[in-house]
Formats: C-alpha cells, sequence, structure tokens
C-alpha cells in the first residue's frame, strides 16, 4: 500500500529549505525587561504556537549577537529540540525575536514547498514520528542537529500544498480570532472589577456615605469567615482497585493555565474511594487553588473558578490533586464570581507570594495562615448582584468561545494528517486562501 499519491515527491526537509538554522549554542544574558528583544525558549514553543507573552528579555547588544546566524521574521518554524521534544510553532508576529538554545529555525524554499504546508507537516504523524524515533538521551530526548536537518518531508506541487495550508490555516484563523475575543471579554469583566472595587466607582457610589474611606453596607472580613468548606486535593490510583472504584478526572496546578484560557483538551483520570470523592468533587463555583509545587519563577496561589459549563463538558466527575486544595465559599456572605476577580488581581499584583515558603526545591503555602490573616473587604449584596449581573453574560460568552475553539482544534487535528498524507484530495475543492497567505501566494 502506497504512502503517499503518485504525484508526490519526498525529499529532505534541508533540500527543501533556503535556511534551516540551529540556535546559538550557549544561553544568551538576560536583563529585567520589558525591551523590545525577546529570546524565543524552548517553553514558548507548544501546539503550533509560539507565546511572545512570556518571553525573556535582551539588550540590543545581545540581540546582535545572537541573531548573527539568522534573525526570525513573521512565518518562521520554530523546533524545539529538547525539553521538549518535537515541539513546532510558527513566528505570526513582526517581533524582534532570536532563537534560545534547543531550538531551530526552518524557512522554506518558496519554489518547491509552501510555508504553511511545511508546517502542517511538522505538526503531523509523518514528520513527528520521524522526529521521536530519532530522539535519544538517558535522561532527556533530544534531537541532534543533523537529524533535525534531515527528516523527511512528502509534498505535492505547490498549488495543491497552498489547498492544504489554506484549507488548515481557515481553522487556525477561526480559532486565533476566538482567542483574541475570549481575551477581550475577560478584560472587559477585570476592568469592571477594578472600576467598581479597586477605583470605588461603582453604581450610586457616594463618599458622603462612607467611612474612613469605605463604603456604608461594606465590611473587611477575614477570608476564613468567607469559605463554607475547603479541603485538600486528592490523587487516588490509576486504575480501580478494591477500594478506590469511583473515577474522576483530577486537575493539577499544572492544568490551571490551560483550564483559566479554556485551551484545555484532556486531562488525568484516576479512580478513588467513593467518601473521599464525595467531600472532594468539584461543583459549580468552587475553586482550585494551588497550594504545593510551583519554582522559583512560578508563584504559588494559581486559582481557578469551576464552572457549570466545564463540568459538563467533562462529562464525569472531577477533583483538584492532592498539590491543591479545593474552596467553596459561602455564597449567602459572597458570590464566587467576585471572589473570581478579587483572587486574580491579587495574584496578578503579587500579594499572593507574601505567604508562599521555599524549601528544598519545592514551593509551599501557607495556606492556613492565608484565609486566617487575609481579610476581604466585602461589598454588600446588592452591588455583589449587579457585578455578577453584568459579568456572568462575558463570563458564558467566554466559556462558548473557549468550547467552540475545542471543537475547531478537533476537527483540524484529524483532517491535518489526512491532508498531509495525501488521503484527502483538495484539487476539486476551490479554496480561497485566507488574507495570512495572500502574500506569501504572491
Amino acid at each position: 500500500m502506497k504512502l503517499f499519491p503518485d504525484h508526490w515527491q519526498t525529499d529532505s526537509v534541508s533540500n527543501l529549505c533556503i535556511d534551516v538554522v540551529d540556535c546559538v549554542n550557549k544561553t544568551a544574558p538576560t536583563i529585567d525587561g520589558p525591551t523590545e528583544f525577546k529570546m524565543i525558549r524552548t517553553t514558548n514553543v507548544k501546539s503550533g504556537r509560539i507565546n511572545l507573552d512570556d518571553c525573556k528579555y535582551v539588550d540590543e547588544a545581545t540581540f546582535a549577537k545572537w541573531t548573527r546566524r539568522i534573525q526570525p521574521k513573521r512565518n518562521d518554524i520554530v523546533l524545539t529540540r529538547e525539553a521538549p521534544l518535537g515541539e513546532v510553532g510558527l513566528l505570526r508576529s513582526d517581533e524582534k525575536v532570536f532563537l534560545g538554545q534547543r531550538t531551530m529555525l526552518y524557512r522554506a524554499n518558496p519554489k518547491k514547498l509552501d510555508q504553511r504546508f511545511l508546517y502542517y507537516s511538522m505538526l503531523s504523524p509523518l514528520v513527528q514520528g520521524q522526529i521521536r524515533s530519532q530522539g535519544s538521551g538517558a535522561t532527556v530526548e533530544h534531537l541532534r542537529v543533523p537529524d533535525a536537518e534531515s527528516f523527511l518531508v512528502a509534498y505535492p506541487p505547490l498549488e495543491e500544498q497552498r489547498k492544504i495550508a489554506a484549507l488548515l490555516s481557515a481553522y487556525d484563523d477561526l480559532i486565533a480570532n476566538n482567542q483574541r475575543r475570549i481575551a477581550l471579554l475577560e478584560s472587559m469583566a477585570e476592568e469592571i472589577y477594578r472600576e467598581w472595587f479597586v477605583r470605588m466607582r461603582f453604581p450610586s457610589s457616594d463618599k458622603k456615605h462612607s467611612i474612613q474611606g469605605v463604603p456604608m453596607g461594606w465590611k473587611s472580613t477575614p477570608l476564613r469567615s468567607l469559605i463554607a468548606h475547603y479541603i485538600g486535593g486528592g490523587w487516588g490510583e490509576e486504575r480501580a482497585t478494591t477500594d478506590c472504584t469511583d473515577g474522576a478526572y483530577v486537575f493539577r496546578g499544572t492544568d490551571l493555565p490551560a483550564l483559566q484560557s479554556g485551551e484545555w483538551d484532556e486531562f488525568v483520570y484516576r479512580f478513588h474511594k467513593p467518601s473521599a470523592l464525595v467531600s472532594r468533587r468539584l461543583e459549580p463555583g468552587d475553586f482550585v487553588f494551588e497550594v504545593s509545587g510551583g519554582s522559583t519563577n512560578q508563584l504559588l496561589g494559581r486559582n481557578l473558578m469551576v464552572s457549570a459549563q466545564l463540568l459538563e463538558q467533562l462529562g464525569e466527575p472531577a477533583i483538584c490533586a492532592s498539590f491543591c486544595k479545593l474552596i467553596r465559599f459561602d455564597q449567602t456572605t459572597i458570590a464566587p464570581l467576585w471572589m473570581k476577580y478579587f483572587l486574580k488581581m491579587y495574584y496578578d499584583c503579587g500579594l499572593v507570594g507574601l505567604y508562599q515558603v521555599q524549601s528544598t526545591g519545592i514551593s509551599n503555602y501557607q495556606f492556613e495562615a492565608f484565609i486566617s490573616r487575609q481579610t476581604v473587604l466585602v461589598p454588600d449584596r446588592n452591588l455583589q448582584s449587579e457585578f455578577c449581573k453584568l459579568v456572568k453574560p462575558l463570563n458564558e460568552q467566554r466559556d462558548s468561545l473557549a468550547r467552540a475553539n475545542r471543537l475547531l482544534k478537533s476537527t483540524r487535528d484529524v483532517l491535518l494528517p489526512r491532508l498531509i498524507s495525501g488521503k484527502l484530495h483538495v484539487d476539486p475543492l476551490d479554496i480561497q486562501y485566507p488574507r495570512g497567505m495572500m502574500t506569501e501566494v504572491e
């Protein structure tokens, strides 16, 4: 059985590119930013994307030195050779960036290969399988530079390549558009919170009816007094046992960023004692709060408000992992949605770090001290309700867009291997190039 149609060809990636460039093999000296010069580390490359929001910064002289081999530009492809192995990302901006350690850059020869087609090829099982098979290392998998230059790419004529790339790019463009809308909705909700509860410019605010700047009806309350129930998470067993019979998903601290952004795809699923599940099963409005783990550059205290839509999509129970706490607020006193933005602001401004301690390479959170000593200026119930009426629709729309993105990604991921192998024919299709591809084609 043939792997590809007869009119397809196969060649090494180095023969199909005008540039295949390895990074400078030492770490660039970084400085406190921000500057306009950013380093792409392996951790910035994941699932086809290059995240430039979490980069290290350098000065202009370092940037010039580290781009002497090549300066990355829009639509270049970056591959990670180690830690992790085989992540691929497409550079989608014109920012001044350079390759950090253990990364490589690919720039296709436009007379032979469409750049987007190469990008999707490198994401496909056909190329990923070659990368994984060449990976070596006793403790950490890594790909040697010669192997990163020699993996094979199968390709049809250019026009067909462009159609395939256009079809897959259409999905990615929809996903990116939804991500921008999600970010805007979240920004709107956060701004309402800051306007009302930080700047104190809420509806009907009247400084005459305040005592030492605290509006009438508001109360400074210990965080512990707002909590109806809290408990440490669990881990259970990998397989069902005599005692651990009930299955449930487990949310770890490392899962929280994906859950917050709505870009999750799968979670750990384990088996638990029924009694453990009863006290730890997450309900709508519950919070998952990270209390252990982290790193020197990552504060503990990351948290997530669990939505009804999330639990509905999972279809089965969920608990938080043993390095997290479940927090259930007393909804007769405080609205969970209000607490979501209080805790987010608390984390973003770094106050959460007051209760973090570091020992022997692992961080721990003084949770009992946190909930006992930390006070919350609680607005009156009417104002909480007004806030929730404004913000709840924004959250629901955000969750709906995130769900749409997961469906789009799932469909794209089903199509990608069939298109890149030629099993799904695009010749008869009248495919319009997305706007982002028009300049490349011209």
